[in-house]
């Protein structure tokens, strides 16, 4: 510890790591994708939009050669295009198919599930009901798997509000990444309006989403501050912040250790560290290290659900033995 840097927890502070937290199944494959394309093909790379909600993890990929985009406009004919995590909509893939671009498709398996049940029901004449967040690329995605029939419900007033063209034909998704609450007290609503609606066979919000806000709830009431490790854009990091806070702990978001402010630590004997599935333990032992440097002392690992969970990458993109898919230093 720097003896002139300034101590500002309780003597003795101890910090608490949620478990689990960090990478997800889905991150670490839409990560993995980009890396295996740019060893295989060479850089550049491009991929819409940030492939994960994460500065660090952007920033690593565009020293490697990715180039992000928001326009496919912005891509030449002939590139090698990666659709990021969160999913694009049909417009975007004919779109990317009509230029001749090789695409590979990073979107997350859990929101392709989504997809594939919204154009099945659709085949059937359903209407949907889309629990999420306007902006947020997954919803927009989601939503653009039809060109109609689709409504966006932020919150429960919005329920209210909605009027489908029919009801008797009636179902309901979610963005995967929504605070569990949250998302239930909405469909609650949407329920009661709409009794015969049809819900997801199984919950929409993913497992690791779910496991991450458990982890949270559990550590919440045994600390006096919790520091979430996340990028403003991160939606599921956004959620295990307002967890701790809807918990009464004092909670802070930040995208890495040079954001910790001291005086968030004022005589705090527990510190609670958990990271969004978007960010990389990399950016936790930072955190950790600045914490000890202000005060705490110990560091212990609460325990929780053990994840082994994992995706396949697409056709393609498979190395020949001994390629490298990362050649710098790991991301986590």
């Amino acid at each position: 510890m720097n003896p002139l840097a300034p101590t500002v927890a309780a003597p003795g502070a101890e910090v608490l790591l949620a478990e689990p937290r960090g990478f997800c199944a889905g991150v670490d494959r839409a990560i993995d994708i980009v890396e295996h394309a740019l060893a295989k093909f060479g850089a550049p790379i491009y991929v819409r939009h940030e492939i994960v909600h994460n500065t660090y993890v952007v920033d690593d990929l565009k020293r490697k050669g990715a180039v992000f985009i928001e326009d496919l406009d912005d891509v030449p004919p002939g590139a090698t295009l990666i659709f990021s995590a969160h999913g694009v909509s049909k417009a975007i893939q004919h779109q990317a198919h009509e230029r001749g671009f090789q695409v590979f498709d990073a979107t997350c398996p859990l929101v392709t599930k989504v997809h594939v049940e919204v154009a099945k029901l659709a085949r059937e004449g359903y209407e949907f009901l889309m629990i999420g967040h306007k902006g947020h690329p997954e919803v927009e995605g989601t939503m653009g798997q039809l060109s109609e029939g689709i409504h966006l419900v932020e919150d429960v007033a919005d329920v209210a509000r909605v009027e489908p063209r029919q009801t008797d034909l009636l179902a309901v998704v979610t963005q995967t990444t929504l605070s569990m609450d949250d998302a239930a007290e909405i469909l609650a609503a949407v329920k009661a309006r709409f009794p015969k609606v049809r819900e997801p066979k199984q919950q929409d919000i993913c497992y690791a989403t779910q496991n991450r806000q458990d982890a949270v709830k559990v550590m919440s009431p045994q600390v006096d501050v919790v520091i979430v490790v996340g990028s403003p854009t991160s939606s599921n990091s956004n959620r295990l912040r307002e967890v701790a806070e809807k918990l009464g702990t004092s909670s802070y978001m930040i995208d890495s250790a040079d954001e910790l402010q001291a005086h968030w630590l004022e005589g705090a004997q527990r510190v609670g560290v958990t990271a969004g599935a978007s960010a990389p333990e990399v950016l936790v032992r930072d955190v950790v290290q600045r914490l000890k440097a202000l005060g705490a002392v110990s560091v212990r690992t609460l325990d929780g659900i053990t994840e082994t969970v994992k995706f396949p990458l697409p056709k393609g993109l498979r190395l020949e033995p001994g390629t490298p898919a990362d050649p710098s230093m790991p991301l986590a």
